[in-house]
């Protein structure tokens, strides 16, 4: 069924593309109203010059009917340019964007000894080596007015690796919607925001098109917080801006119910809900016209996974064993939610050509290590990157980034980390060694996660980019799962991509 609704909900992305011709409209009527302004400008000489023949003693009746028909003629048009600069500025057509980008992407990984184009193909299991890239992308934005006060709201959809996969409600990851809110301005420094949004922490972005890499890094995918449905407030003045937002859970619809499936069989069928909010901020200080300096942090509380969870993306609540009534890896959580916090600064360096990115990460929730205990984990990423012009290939640039991520307290867990019931991630490199599992030892610690990340792009036209790609990642533990069932401390990955920006 999910591959039914993910095919019908593609085949319906030519109607939403459909949108980018009324954008190609309105530069037609715009360019057809310039050209009837010209040529009104050219009758209009033509009129004065023949309001001077007239004012001669000796005009003729033939000079009052050619200036008659001259005037009619710039009525007409004037009433022309009158319809199209409405039909431009408020007709429905007007204030209308739309935008996006397609980025098919190849990737060869050595531990799965698997390889292939990545591209429109639907999985809800997010991991690094198949996290948003690959995909779709439209944004669609209507702007109701001119000005700095002019409300607006934007629409982007992104099929099958959006926010819109990531969301827990109902468990079925087949949400096309990435993101979708209102902007309503208050006053030149104000704005209230409502809908679903991406989370505010770190500098990496979500669009491949604005990406100098090709995959994300640990802190992106492993630590940082997803998305929010909730409302809130930007301020922006001179050098600073703030944004305030008042949320769900993250990853959540609506107020999340726990306590409803192998729990209330064993029970205890009281339903919970989860009604603490997240409260999540940023702030934003502009250094200089080449610096930027962020903050962010969110606090509220969390859903506790369990062992039947693989991924952040399969509902968490159903995983302790019979006879166990608890929350979290172990189910010894009395609470299906615990505390939540999570902070993080970030730089960001450009000037012309060059471009540096900074990140440092920290964040714990209560009862949600593999042990049972605290989860806890703390990181940083750094990112260099340059560009530069040759005769041969044109325009080209190099990125190179590094990760690191401590997941070890109490087994690991926290953030974007899920363990299944080995207790480890053994896609993404998280958890326990599975030999300090089987030898029944109670102090196993989680892995520590690195990455180093080179990418060479070109930059054919400025709508077209290609990025090849070289990665490798490895962790303190032997928690990489390989095709022939052995576990590893690393991983390598190559990949291509293309990404056509509309």
């Amino acid at each position: 069924m999910k591959r039914i609704l993910i095919s019908a909900l593609i085949a319906a992305l030519p109607g939403v593309a459909m949108a980018d011709a009324k954008t190609e409209e309105i530069a037609r009527l715009k360019a057809q109203m310039l050209k009837l302004q010209q040529q009104m400008a050219d009758l209009q000489k033509a009129v004065e010059a023949a309001s001077a023949v007239r004012s001669a003693p000796e005009a003729s009746a033939a000079d009052d009917d050619a200036k008659a028909e001259l005037k009619e003629r710039v009525a007409n048009m004037e009433l022309k340019v009158d319809k199209l600069n409405t039909a431009a500025t408020d007709g429905p057509l007007a204030g209308l964007s739309v935008t996006g980008y397609l980025d098919p992407t190849y990737i060869y990984n050595r531990n799965n000894n698997s390889a292939g184009f990545q591209f429109l193909n639907h999985q809800n299991v997010y991991a690094y080596s198949n996290s948003t890239f690959g995909d779709v992308y439209l944004d669609i934005k209507k702007t109701f007015g001119v000005g700095p006060t002019a409300p607006s709201t934007e629409i982007s959809i992104m099929p099958n690796r959006g926010s819109g996969n990531t969301l827990l409600d109902g468990g079925s990851g087949n949400n096309i919607i990435n993101t979708a809110v209102i902007n309503f301005p208050l006053t030149d420094t104000w704005t209230f925001n409502a809908g679903l949004m991406n989370s505010f922490g770190g500098y990496e972005v979500q669009q491949s098109n604005q990406m100098l890499t090709l995959t994300h890094g640990l802190l992106y995918d492993f630590s940082d917080p997803g998305s929010y449905i909730g409302a809130g407030f930007n301020w922006s003045h001179d050098v600073w801006a703030w944004k305030f937002l008042l949320a769900n859970e993250q990853y959540r619809t609506h107020a999340n119910l726990a306590n409803t499936g192998a729990n209330a069989a064993n029970g205890n069928p009281q339903v919970k809900s989860n009604n603490t909010p997240t409260f999540t901020a940023r702030v934003d200080y502009t250094w200089s016209s080449a610096l930027d300096l962020g903050w962010s942090f969110n606090a509220g509380r969390q859903t506790l996974l369990t062992s039947s969870s693989q991924n952040p993306q399969v509902p968490p609540a159903n995983g302790c064993q019979a006879g166990n009534v608890g929350y979290g890896y172990q189910c010894t959580s009395a609470n299906p939610y615990s505390n939540y916090f999570f902070t993080e600064a970030d730089a960001s360096y450009t000037l012309g050509d060059i471009q540096y990115n900074a990140e440092l990460d920290y964040g714990q929730q209560s009862k949600a290590g593999w042990n049972g205990g605290n989860a806890q984990w703390y990181g940083v990423s750094l990112l260099g990157h340059r560009k530069w012009m040759t005769d041969s290939l044109g325009k080209m640039g190099a990125t190179l980034r590094y990760d690191y991520l401590n997941d070890s307290k109490n087994g690991g867990g926290g953030g974007g980390v899920a363990l299944g019931a080995s207790g480890n991630d053994s896609t993404n490199g998280f958890g326990i060694d599975p030999a300090c599992l089987a030898s029944g030892a109670t102090n196993c610690k989680g892995a520590n996660r690195m990455a180093l990340t080179a990418d060479l792009l070109f930059f054919p036209t400025d709508q077209f980019t290609l990025k090849f790609e070289y990665r490798h990642d490895w962790a303190s533990q032997n928690v990489f799962l390989r095709n022939d069932g052995t576990n590893k401390k690393s991983n390598d990955m190559l990949g291509a991509q293309a990404v056509y920006t509309f």
